[in-house]
């Protein structure tokens, strides 16, 4: 069990004042919080190590480039990667998609050929795959949900062709929390021959990740989403996949020569990370994973668990409310609609008292179109997070109806 109270102690910003009201902090799915470990690796670095890294024998450089790939051999112990340059930096999910799209999709997809994606799917999911279908003539094949929010299975094992090169799915949905069966869709993916890329933003934070057990070909995720720091991110690849594929940036410290007449490429991951890194959000990243490991990520896990039942009990209670994604298996995110109110006013208005959630579509707009919806209010939960956060979201509910009646 985690000792909430601690915990809360390492996150300054959740003491703040919206108003007259204390933060209720519930937007953790667009960006988690920083606690004081990793700021105060941050400051360690930039007032004692900063540098640009690789190549310089000066001590300084010498250091920062220690930390910096020893935060690459966090990562890989963070997801069970097999080997330390499996794990390419990125400067987020979006990136690490983009670069699986450029470097394996552009080589290896052709004319007729079929990616298969779920309607689940945040955009940067969905946008990239549409830039290379239309550039290479390819096409989108989509996996359906039902009205609860999982992901229809027996659609999914039809949707497999001669043709299918490549299946982009997400761990966990943005917008309604449903966890999906990813392990057994890649062992019907590798059955037909073929690899799975996996978006992890949403699920690297709440779950225990190991690509080796999950057997993913790639996995993306996000650093600012798991405690750490903007603009840095990971994509994981396979290394005989990685080494196959074509550098997505050209430019310093990912080549091996270079001539006025041509170019070869650095060994991975160096291949993939063109010009200066974002070398203190990697560390940062490490030192994010660090603490989360420190609390345990089964006791986080338990704990947010604890809270989405207790908010989806409390919630399902209210006349008016209506919860929005009920799949079975969830992560800590309850999407929701009032009655006669547009989710924007709910921000706006629960704000008022405090209370931080998320109101749009998401990123989302295929899966509001699918649900019937243009936007939904939604709260998503950290281990830091309280009962009495979401007691005080429920009170905020209710005044935001009472404005409205």
């Amino acid at each position: 069990m985690l000792d909430i109270e601690r915990v809360r102690a390492d996150f300054p910003i959740l003491a703040l004042t919206v108003g007259s009201k204390p933060l209720v902090y519930l937007d953790n799915a667009a960006s988690s919080q920083m606690p004081n470990p990793v700021m105060e690796r941050l400051l360690r670095y930039q007032r004692q190590e900063h540098a640009n890294i690789h190549r310089a024998v000066h001590y300084l450089s010498e250091t920062a480039t220690a930390a910096y790939e020893a935060a690459r051999c966090t990562v890989q112990q963070f997801i069970h990667a097999r080997e330390a340059r499996e794990v390419i930096f990125t400067s987020g999910t979006t990136e690490s998609i983009n670069l699986v799209m450029h470097g394996w999709g552009r080589k290896f997809i052709n004319a007729g050929d079929e990616i298969i994606i779920t309607v689940l799917e945040h955009h940067s999911n969905i946008v990239p795959w549409h830039m290379l279908c239309a550039e290479k003539g390819a096409t989108l094949k989509v996996v359906p949900i039902n009205d609860a929010g999982e992901l229809q299975l027996d659609v999914y094992e039809t949707l497999f062709s001669d043709r299918t090169r490549l299946v982009c799915l997400g761990h966990v949905s943005n917008a309604l929390g449903s966890i999906n069966p990813v392990k057994n869709m890649i062992a019907t993916a590798h059955a037909h021959g073929v690899p799975v890329l996996l978006d992890g933003a949403q699920a690297a934070p709440h779950l225990h990740v190991d690509v080796q057990d999950l057997d993913c070909d790639f996995y993306a995720f996000s650093g600012h989403k798991l405690c750490g720091p903007t603009g840095i991110g990971v994509l994981y690849g396979r290394a005989e996949l990685l080494e196959a594929m074509q550098p997505f940036k050209g430019g310093g410290d990912m080549i091996h020569t270079v001539t006025l007449e041509k170019s070869t490429y650095a060994p991975i991951p160096n291949k993939f990370e063109a010009g200066t890194p974002p070398i203190a959000a990697a560390i940062g990243l490490a030192a994010a994973i660090d603490y989360l490991q420190s609390l345990g990520m089964d006791a986080i896990a338990a704990h947010e668990h604890s809270l989405l039942q207790y908010a989806t009990e409390r919630l399902s209670a209210m006349p008016g409310v209506r919860l929005i994604g009920t799949a079975r298996e969830k992560a800590a995110v309850l999407s929701f609609a009032l009655q006669g109110i547009h989710p924007h006013d709910v921000g706006t208005l629960l704000n008022a008292e405090g209370v931080a959630v998320r109101t749009g579509h998401h990123c989302a707009q295929p899966l509001m179109q699918r649900l019937g919806v243009a936007a939904t209010a939604r709260a998503s939960f950290a281990f830091y997070n309280t009962p009495a956060e979401v007691d005080a979201l429920v009170a905020g509910i209710r005044s935001v109806q009472q404005v409205f009646a």
